[in-house]
């Protein structure tokens, strides 16, 4: 499946909206990492600990979107995008979202 940030498919024709997709994960620091992380930030650098719990949940979040696109029968998401928010002092969520269409 096709996925872009942009709004068209270069060289494709979109002939038919789906409407809106998305995937989230809600994920919290385990105690070990954050003891580890906030060391880390002591000395700076980057703090691994929290970019791999990131990576992991953007990879969650990604895989969630396009298993509902994949249901609508789409032939690519357009217009896709990341965002996150901290829902409690220790756990974010990681949202993907984007428009299903089906090319010509």
């Amino acid at each position: 499946m096709l996925i872009t940030t942009t709004e068209t498919v270069a060289g494709r024709q979109i002939t038919e909206t789906l409407g809106l997709v998305r995937g989230s994960t809600v994920r919290a620091k385990h105690v070990g990492s954050d003891i580890v992380a906030s060391l880390r930030n002591l000395v700076g650098g980057e703090v691994r600990e929290y970019a791999q719990l990131l990576a992991g949940a953007r990879e969650q979040a990604h895989d969630r979107m396009v298993a509902e696109a994949r249901a609508l029968g789409t032939d690519a998401i357009v217009g896709a995008r990341f965002e996150t928010s901290q829902i409690a002092e220790r756990a974010s969520e990681v949202l993907a979202y984007g428009t299903a269409v089906r090319l010509g």
